[in-house]
């Protein structure tokens, strides 16, 4: 059975896991750490940096050092999200061809999808080390109020990583999964996953014969721990500016150095009531002095900066509980999901909220990866008997006279579904509607996403609200949605398949799959290049380390003077090949290496 793996992609950490021995384990990185810093940076040699190793250099190249790509992908250049995030991030985003967002790194140009495709790879780098196989499918995770454009988005990226991406699911419902995947009872549990840079919560019913059935799911793609951050970093950058008149925002370096700063102090808030935030040297003044920001944030003032943020969520919990048709009283548990879950502002509104104490018997870094890779086996295992029932997260419907939004499949609708309705003409003597297929919940229509349109043809002619016409959609296991207008008179037939996408041509995430391949494989070839100067170089060493020892056991003999003599040829060449870096010489080399080591070895050990 080929392995799936299930990749968390947070905003600000990514986390691996696979099911080895019916048991889902999360896969630690180079490091031994268990999650990956969603980062990506380009040195001033041209070289990418992912991960742990990009946020240790992200003060000092801030402007090519990029976090929390997934608050913008998948979004329009011209979106509030967006341009919030031009006006905050350390890093370059301009527009892209396609009305898109892109980041500048350097002197290239890259989608957002790509910068995700980067991180993905370097996770399923990590799984092939940890597995010793190569890896080709994956379950990923996202934020369960993504829309179709967000959702594809990740997908392209998965794909351009060399990822056969065989279900994206939702982060809350993952959650699920790994919380109910060994309990054999009936439940109903919330979800409250904040993470760094999105919000959900999900209510759904577990049952003892494994059927996961989502009830109800909202969110907010744009409300996580980036926006907590931003808080302290604007009442840092407030504080300097009354004193010295300087806005810090203008400084890209001293921009990175206080977010770094806000996300610690938030951190440490957690478990003290205080901390110090000391940045010395963190600008220049008016006449070339150096400026210091020092200063103590306490935890009850931090509440007070971010309290509204915790309310919002708050008010979204509330929403979907009435969606459910629940009380509070039938939630069996809570899970707490996300970094932020840990602040303890969170904590208490969950707990007030729902009227109880959250559950802590998951570990809210880990648990979405977990449960993506429980639902990756599932998909491959033939007699698996877990069923998972999600809900489409948006109200579809289309665009009517007067520009009004008129619903066909409301949100936290089960899918698969279907959904038909019967529209008249408009207008006398029609012989052709526009269907505009939409997406969202405001009864205006051009607030709402457009998601396709097509035009059915051919109508009779007649006088308005005569002809009708049947308008039925289908959404099908993996979310797709299909449409299909049908002329009730004559039969006649028009359809749309919505292919949601990212902004990126077909010809272009080719390009960025060639290249990622060729990445994968130079980097495969420089850490195989990089263990075999390793292991030579502790060869030499230890081989170095005996000379002397030798020397004396053999002094005297001719055959030891020649023995010596001909290791001393096999360490100057291994020598020459390491700095040479011939690699193919050198593996080749390990070997007259390994039999002179195990002959002075013998040589001592007899003596011995």
């Amino acid at each position: 059975m080929s392995t799936v793996i299930g990749i968390d992609l947070g905003t600000t950490n990514s986390c691996i896991a696979v099911v080895e021995g019916g048991q889902p384990t999360v896969v630690a990185n180079r490091g031994g750490y268990k999650t990956t810093p969603s980062m990506l940076a380009i040195t001033e040699a041209g070289k990418r940096l992912v991960g742990h190793i990009a946020k240790r250099q992200a003060v000092t190249n801030a402007e090519h050092t990029v976090y929390a790509a997934k608050r913008l992908i998948g979004r329009k250049w011209n979106s509030p999200q967006v341009q919030n995030a031009v006006a905050n991030c350390s890093y370059r985003i301009v527009e892209g061809p396609h009305d898109d967002v892109r980041i500048q790194l350097r002197n290239k140009v890259y989608s957002v999808p790509e910068i995700s495709a980067m991180i993905l790879q370097e996770m399923k780098m990590i799984a092939e080390d940890f597995l010793d196989h190569e890896v080709e499918k994956a379950v990923i995770t996202v934020p369960a109020y993504f829309n179709d454009a967000q959702r594809q988005a990740t997908k392209d990226a998965g794909t351009i990583a060399g990822l056969d991406v065989i279900r994206i699911i939702n982060e809350p419902t993952a959650a699920a999964l790994a919380y109910g995947y060994t309990r054999k009872s009936d439940m109903t549990i919330a979800v409250y996953d904040l993470g760094g840079g999105t919000f959900d919560i999900s209510i759904l019913e577990i049952s003892s014969a494994g059927v996961f059935k989502v009830i109800s799911t909202a969110g907010d793609t744009y409300l996580g721990g980036e926006d907590f951050d931003l808080r302290i970093l604007g009442w840092l950058v407030d504080n300097f500016s009354q004193e010295h008149g300087i806005d810090l925002r203008e400084d890209r370096m001293a921009l990175q150095r206080l977010k770094d700063a806000a996300e610690k102090a938030k951190c440490e808030l957690s478990a003290m009531v205080e901390t110090e935030v000391n940045l010395p040297f963190i600008i220049s003044g008016e006449r070339n002095e150096a400026l210091h920001l020092q200063c103590v944030l306490t935890r009850s003032h931090l509440e007070s900066l971010c309290d509204d943020l915790v309310q919002r969520t708050v008010e979204t919990c509330k929403q979907t509980l009435d969606e459910a048709g629940l009380e509070k009283s039938e939630i069996d548990e809570v899970l707490l999901v996300g970094g932020m879950t840990r602040m303890p502002l969170v904590q208490q509104a969950v707990a007030d909220f729902f009227e109880r104490e959250p559950s802590k018997g998951v570990h809210p870094d880990e648990v979405v990866a977990l449960g993506a890779s429980v639902q990756g086996r599932s998909l491959i295992e033939e007699n698996s008997h877990m069923i998972l029932l999600d809900v489409t997260p948006h109200t579809l419907g289309i665009m009517v006279i007067g520009g009004y939004f008129e619903e066909l499949i409301p949100l936290n609708t089960t899918v698969p579904t279907s959904s038909s309705k019967v529209f008249t003409t408009v207008r006398d003597n029609q012989t052709a509607v526009k269907i505009l297929v939409m997406q969202g919940e405001s009864r205006r229509a051009e607030e709402n996403e457009l998601l396709g349109e097509f035009i059915l043809t051919g109508l009779r002619r007649a006088r308005s609200g005569e002809v009708e016409i049947d308008v039925t959609f289908e959404i099908n296991a993996d979310g797709i949605v299909s449409v299909r207008a049908k002329d009730l008179e004559t039969g006649m037939e028009q359809s749309i398949t919505v292919t949601a996408t990212s902004g990126l041509t077909e010809d272009e995430i080719k390009s960025m799959v060639a290249e990622a391949r060729n990445f994968a494989l130079t980097t495969r070839e420089q850490e195989a290049a990089e263990g075999i100067k390793q292991e030579a170089d502790k060869l030499i060493k230890q081989i170095e380390q005996l000379f002397p020892e030798v020397e004396r056991v053999v002094a005297g003999s001719d055959f030891g003077r020649d023995a010596i003599g001909k290791a001393r040829e096999v360490v100057k060449l291994s020598y020459s090949l390491v700095e040479k870096g011939d690699t193919d010489a050198l593996a080749e080399q390990i070997d007259a290496l390994s039999r002179t080591l195990r002959m002075f070895r013998g040589v001592v050990g007899k003596v011995g």
